[in-house]
């Protein structure tokens, strides 16, 4: 007897649910969560399901490809919506709308743990002491924002530490960007003063500032303390300077995230701008991954459950499309703020404007993003034709090493898809093999491969997931290529295409040569749009190996001997440098002036003398 299936199965399980609101998840047949949906009436819910027609073409696939149900009961609807939100969010189901984006959200903070308080950026937990201003869309929003505020208001960014280890101002000072309270150039109520007056920009209360400034400027002219005046005169002039090159300065608004939805072709841009104290902070766009939901109320909800799992929403959400269920929404987003947030769809006015301009804004970018994503797909079916392969390729990795004389050896791998460059899949490789030759370039491409397939073979042996490359790209020849070929046959992959992209004659651009395992070279014409686009993939997996061979040769110069020492820590090693000056010193210093130093054990002076002396 075969197992039911689609709705003959769903129909089955009404019978043993009953009224109450909770959660279903609908699994395939090795278990995998298809959809995960909450229902204020469970059974009423689900029946929709076991109908046999009448359903979108997404949600026909999605019933059919059922094989099994779980359910689980809560005590009130907005309990099911939270539990929703984290399933959909631990499991990521197929057919879920699901926000793609695991960036925070950058915040202005300043920090109040110190008398002089210090103004800097700031990601994550809010757990320093201070006042939080944000979220801003990015972090060059909020670097630009910290500059002005350096212009108009002084303030310090440096750390604690460097404030109390400081002699004589630093540069921030002779460029008129800090008031320099290291040295005492101000006393701690006159900075607090510009320390309020940050506060209040930040809050929008620019007009107060602006008027008091003008006062003590005219007033210290009078006085005929006339460097102040001017003084104050240039933080009026850059105050109003900012103002200026505000994009949105919405009067009517003060605290609002504008919320704008564009669907088309079956994806979606949600546009949100951050309106902060009546200035614009900032846009992000995302695009969410659409699955059985099309409806562009749920594909809303979704997303505001999803973006404000993390963070708190401010006092005004206003949409170009209101949620499916916008006072359970609304329940929630006060739930989690801890006042009441309004959700709003404005028909007119300024808000409505706010809300339009946002929304050009979010079909503008899927637009780009469609036609970028048109023009990807071309190119990767180029790349199918070009190179023989038995189908487009979804996901291609390209690898490179970089090293100097063998020292610092890293090795890189970019990737690429249908949308482009899929940076947070970037992985660097430290080269750890002791046995490798330095600059052995084919013992480092072993050593690189051989680490990215036996994880992927651990992971995923079934390839049920996108991680698995349909082609390799290898920057070099037939050597590299035979010898990357040898070691995928070693791990037993060997259904995967691999490229050689050599430089060619004269080591020009435009005359590379491609290898492929057991045939023979071949090159593309010079105006083939597929050349410049494999040209592009390795000039980013030069780049990228490069950059983190750098990093890694820039970590290595700066580090200090003493930290190769175990049980060496922080303390013992300031103990020691205060002693003898440098590490070098240390490295020449006898037995018996290490065990002279304060903290430091006979055990472990003979431990530092041995590390030195044993390295001849």
């Amino acid at each position: 007897m075969s197992q039911k299936t689609g709705h003959v199965l769903i129909q089955d399980y009404l019978r043993t649910l009953d009224s109450s609101p909770g959660v279903y998840r609908m699994l395939d047949g090795q278990g995998a969560v298809l959809y995960v949906g909450k229902a204020r009436d469970l059974k009423a819910r689900v029946s929709n399901y076991a109908r046999p027609s009448g359903h979108s073409g997404r949600i026909a696939r999605m019933i059919r490809d059922t094989h099994s149900m779980m359910f689980l009961t809560t005590r009130t609807e907005t309990e099911a919506l939270l539990l929703e939100q984290n399933l959909i969010k631990q499991l990521k189901p197929r057919y879920n709308v699901l926000l793609r984006d695991d960036k925070s959200f950058p915040n202005i903070l300043v920090a109040k743990s110190h008398d002089f308080p210090q103004i800097k950026k700031h990601r994550g937990a809010k757990s320093e002491k201070g006042d939080y201003y944000g979220p801003f869309a990015s972090a060059g929003a909020v670097n630009r924002t910290l500059t002005q505020l350096q212009r108009v208001f002084l303030l310090r960014n440096c750390t604690d530490s460097v404030f109390e280890s400081r002699t004589r101002p630093c540069l921030l000072f002779q460029i008129k960007r800090c008031s320099a309270p290291c040295v005492g150039r101000i006393d701690r109520d006159d900075y607090n003063g510009l320390v309020r007056d940050a506060e209040l920009f930040l809050q929008g209360k620019t007009t107060a500032i602006q008027t008091q400034l003008a006062a003590e400027m005219a007033q210290a002219a009078e006085a005929m303390e006339y460097e102040r005046a001017a003084a104050l005169r240039d933080r009026i002039k850059a105050l109003t300077a900012v103002q200026s090159v505000q994009a949105i300065n919405p009067k009517g608004v003060a605290e609002a995230d504008i919320v704008a939805l564009h669907m088309e072709g079956g994806q979606a841009c949600i546009q949100v701008f951050f309106i902060r104290g009546n200035q614009s902070w900032g846009n992000r766009d995302f695009y969410p991954r659409l699955g059985g939901a099309e409806s562009p109320d749920e594909v809303m909800q979704a997303f505001l459950l999803q973006f404000y799992d993390d963070k708190p929403p401010p006092r005004q959400i206003l949409l170009s499309h209101a949620p499916e269920d916008p006072d359970l929404t609304a329940e929630v987003m006060a739930e989690r703020a801890g006042r009441k947030v309004e959700i709003a769809v404005p028909l007119r006015g300024e808000k409505f404007e706010l809300v339009t301009n946002a929304l050009r804004n979010a079909r503008e970018s899927l637009g780009r993003r469609m036609s970028e994503s048109a023009a990807q797909a071309k190119l990767l079916e180029g790349v199918a034709k070009a190179f023989d392969l038995p189908a487009t390729p979804r996901r291609i990795e390209v690898y490179d090493n970089s090293h100097i004389m063998g020292t610092n050896a890293v090795g890189g791998m970019i990737v690429a898809g249908p949308d482009g460059f899929i940076k947070n899949q970037y992985r660097k490789f430290n080269i750890k093999g002791t046995e490798i030759t330095p600059g052995d370039d084919f013992g480092m491409m072993r050593e690189v491969l051989t680490r990215r397939f036996t994880r992927l073979l651990k992971e995923d042996p079934d390839r049920q997931t996108e991680a698995w490359p349909d082609l390799l790209l290898i920057d070099g020849g037939a050597g590299q290529v035979s010898a990357v070929d040898g070691i995928l046959a070693d791990l037993g992959v060997e259904d995967i295409p691999v490229i050689g992209v050599a430089k060619g004659v004269d080591r020009e651009h435009g005359k590379e040569e491609f290898h492929r395992p057991n045939q023979r070279p071949f090159a593309l014409r010079m105006n083939d749009p597929v050349l410049y686009f494999v040209q592009r993939l390795r000039d980013e997996a030069h780049r990228w190996a490069i950059g983190t061979h750098r990093a890694r040769r820039a970590k290595s110069v700066m580090a200090n001997p003493l930290d190769e020492i175990a049980g060496i820590g922080a303390a013992r090693k300031r103990a020691l440098l205060a002693h003898f000056g440098s590490a070098k010193a240390v490295s020449r210093a006898g037995l018996a002036d290490l065990r002279a130093v304060e903290g430091i054990s006979a055990a472990m002076a003979q431990k530092v003398y041995d590390h030195f002396h044993t390295r001849g």
